[in-house]
């Protein structure tokens, strides 16, 4: 099957994917996508974690097939060129980010949290981070780095106003 999707805001095209194919694998290895991890491919650890129509998704439980004509947004999208998103640039900061593989889809859905809430308290980013496992960081710089990115992004909308 030929996959048209639109990844990161560009129409993609992938050949000869079987539908059955995860999405996580079409973006990492037929795309060039390598921002999201495949680490349980049961929807269980979150390191997959991407946009699909707006709403987060674990990417190694989305079939291929599914995924036809819709829109992908990745931890890689999330940035404009060169600049990190403030949640990007809040994990980097605070020191949130240990081996990496579980980042992707911790920024994604604190970037997700934040789009959705504002500014956050500390019970709403752990309910919303509980799907995300992270076996390095013991989670408190993970939580810094939320509230500075939620601090930061509603400072900039003020500004804004």
């Amino acid at each position: 099957m030929r996959l048209n999707v639109t990844v990161n805001g560009e129409h993609r095209q992938a050949d000869d994917v079987w539908e059955g194919e995860s999405l996580l694998y079409v973006l990492r290895e037929r795309l060039g996508l390598p921002g999201s991890k495949n680490a349980c491919e049961q929807g269980e650890c979150g390191s997959c974690t991407v946009y699909l129509d707006g709403v987060p998704a674990c990417a190694c439980l989305v079939a291929a097939g599914v995924a036809v004509g819709r829109a992908v947004r990745t931890v890689e999208g999330l940035a404009e060129g060169d600049a990190l998103d403030e949640v990007q640039r809040s994990f980097v900061e605070r020191g949130a980010v240990q081996c990496g593989f579980c980042t992707p889809g911790l920024i994604v859905a604190a970037h997700d949290l934040i789009e959705r809430t504002g500014s956050p308290g500390d019970a709403e980013i752990r309910e919303a981070l509980a799907g995300n496992l992270c076996r390095c960081t013991g989670y408190e710089k993970i939580l810094d780095a939320v509230r500075l990115a939620a601090e930061r992004t509603a400072a900039a909308k003020e500004v804004a106003r």
